[in-house]
């Protein structure tokens, strides 16, 4: 079985102010410093990405944007290319968040897309799947994580999956201080990973699969321990020192 290190990854959503930022961003750098089993990010919003880089620059944090767009230059008012998040050192983009799908008409092909642009570009794509509180309850889960997957596999092949990370986040259970059980977590990253693994196993074994589903510093070493749960992507718990540092300290072991 591969050996996978964890990653914490938090997503601050449309939130934050440069001197709200700098403190979170000093707490965490100066809390972590000792962590060496555990990766740690943020994705904070497009202004501050100079912040971030001005201020994790040479440290053991890493930080990327929340999103990207699918095109690489041109007449696109308001987007931001892969290739301008690469120049403020970014390392990961997030693509297909739930809230990206849900409220700005996203669909797997578009962000299938992006998955590709910001890959292409030197980036790190987490890419986000999961189903609402519907689909769950009317059994169909894997459907539709199964069609969010295979449009990314479809349009990059499953080797582009080694050059990025997965998350599994559960709709129903973001914002809403729901969180899936472990055991239900583990379900369905168990299913993706096979899913994957009946492509190509060495790709399956080696990917990072996280969880995003209202973790926090309670609740995350008992996602941590399942087999197929690689760490987390984090919302409002990312931007809460004491919270977000206790949740990187759950994800060492």
């Amino acid at each position: 079985m591969a050996t996978r290190s964890k990653l914490v990854a938090g997503n601050w959503k449309m939130h934050g102010s440069t001197a709200q930022n700098r403190d979170l961003l000093d707490a965490i750098v100066s809390r972590t410093a000792w962590l060496e089993k555990a990766s740690i990010a943020v994705a904070v919003p497009y202004p501050y990405l100079w912040q971030a880089q001005s201020i994790l620059a040479n440290t053991h944090v890493s930080w990327g944007a929340q999103n990207v767009s699918q095109y690489e230059k041109g007449a696109y008012t308001g987007e931001v290319s892969a290739a301008m998040l690469v120049d403020f050192g970014c390392r990961y983009a997030i693509v297909g968040h739930s809230e990206r799908r849900a409220l700005f008409g996203e669909d797997s092909h578009t962000v299938a897309l992006k998955f590709r642009a910001a890959q292409a570009a030197g980036l790190t794509p987490i890419l986000c799947i999961g189903e609402t509180l519907d689909q769950r309850e009317t059994g169909v889960t894997e459907q539709v994580v199964a069609e969010q997957l295979d449009a990314v596999i479809e349009l990059t092949g499953v080797n582009a999956l080694s050059s990025s990370v997965l998350a599994y986040e559960p709709v129903w259970a973001i914002g809403t201080g729901k969180t899936a059980t472990p055991q239900q977590a583990q379900d369905v990253h168990a299913f993706i990973r096979s899913r994957i693994a009946a492509h190509d196993p060495a790709v399956s074994a080696k990917l990072r699969v996280l969880y995003g589903g209202s973790v926090k510093a309670s609740n995350a070493a008992e996602l941590f321990c399942m087999p197929d749960i690689d760490g987390g992507l984090i919302g409002g718990a990312s931007l809460v020192a004491d919270e977000f540092v206790a949740i990187c300290n759950a994800a060492k072991n």
